[in-house]
């Protein structure tokens, strides 16, 4: 497939874009750089493998879950101007 004039001014009219004058070279020329890259991946193989969907083998690896206690909200907490209950105390806003 070989991207011309005509082919450029539907994918144009398709995806609701004006290329400009200057750029319709430039926008054909990448445009058939894509196009003859997807025709090379057309030609691999692929029957012939299994499809893969990790590159684990066995599976993914868990972890054990253990709750810990952080210090996080403590710390932020110890540099606020007000806190109370472990809560940032903010002026009222809404009445």
């Amino acid at each position: 497939m070989i991207i011309d004039d005509a082919l450029l001014s539907k994918l144009e009219r398709l995806s609701a874009l004006k290329i400009p004058d200057e750029k319709r070279e430039e926008f054909k020329g990448q445009l058939n750089n894509i196009v003859d890259f997807v025709e090379i991946l057309n030609e691999l193989d692929l029957q012939s493998g299994e499809a893969a969907i990790t590159t684990l083998k066995g599976g993914t690896p868990f972890r054990k879950d253990i709750p810990r206690k952080s210090d996080v909200a403590e710390s932020v907490l110890k540099h606020a101007p007000q806190s109370e209950g472990g809560y940032f105390v903010v002026p009222k806003i809404i009445d």
